[in-house]
């Protein structure tokens, strides 16, 4: 394959990896509203809609491996399409966690532990996506460092929100009079907001993962590869 043809299947894969970014950040949003108004129509759209991401990741994934098995690329090229590969695997992971906003959005009841922004949380943990797919297309190194700061108060943030849960639980919800029917209906709407609270952390983490493969590439630095 002449240089010129390879170039432009590299540059293909990038655009192809921040148009699957695209895809799964809008399936965060869907999932978050879906999930603030207990929309089920739009939760389903969320659900049925992860065939489409997952295809998405076989095609590119199939198109990391033609690169690395076919033109065996070296150094910076090497590194590119090793750090979209793992990139698209992070980015295939948060569509997963889109499709459980779904599902908690088929169940949950809104009314429960309302004072939790969990809409706030998600809004922050989806820009921490888009940051990192900027980053990424851009070869921005030192958005790549910021995130992980933006991560560790996102981490802090979903902290004090599950404390708040329990606390909540604790104080308000519980009393000697509860039967074990009322204690159930209550420890299921606490499961699917303290899942909802550690899935958007998770959001937030895959996005420094993007970041991190992203600062590798461009400048050989895994100080945030974990």
């Amino acid at each position: 394959m002449a240089r010129t043809e390879f170039q432009n299947r590299l540059e293909s894969l990038r655009e192809a990896v921040c148009e699957m970014g695209d895809l799964v950040v809008s399936r965060l949003r869907q999932g978050l509203e879906a999930l603030d108004r207990q929309d089920h129509e739009l939760a389903w759209a969320v659900i049925d809609g992860d065939e489409e991401v997952n295809q998405l990741y076989l095609e590119l994934e199939q198109e990391c491996i033609d690169l690395l098995a076919l033109q065996q690329p070296v150094a910076g090229d090497l590194r590119f399409v090793a750090a979209s590969f793992k990139i698209i695997t992070d980015l295939e992971r948060v569509g997963d966690l889109a499709v459980n906003l779904g599902e908690y959005a088929l169940y949950a009841d809104r009314q429960v532990f309302g004072e939790v922004d969990l809409r706030g949380l998600g809004e922050r943990a989806v820009e921490m996506v888009e940051s990192a797919l900027t980053a990424y297309a851009d070869e921005d190194t030192v958005a790549c460092v910021s995130l992980a700061d933006r991560d560790a108060d996102l981490d802090a943030t979903c902290e004090r929100a599950s404390e708040l849960v329990v606390r909540d639980l604790i104080r308000t919800e519980l009393g000697e009079d509860a039967d074990d029917e009322q204690v159930e209906f209550l420890l299921q709407d606490v499961s699917r907001v303290l899942l909802t609270i550690r899935d958007l952390e998770r959001v937030g983490d895959h996005a420094v993962n993007v970041a991190a493969r992203t600062l590798y590439m461009v400048e050989s630095d895994d100080r945030l590869i974990e």
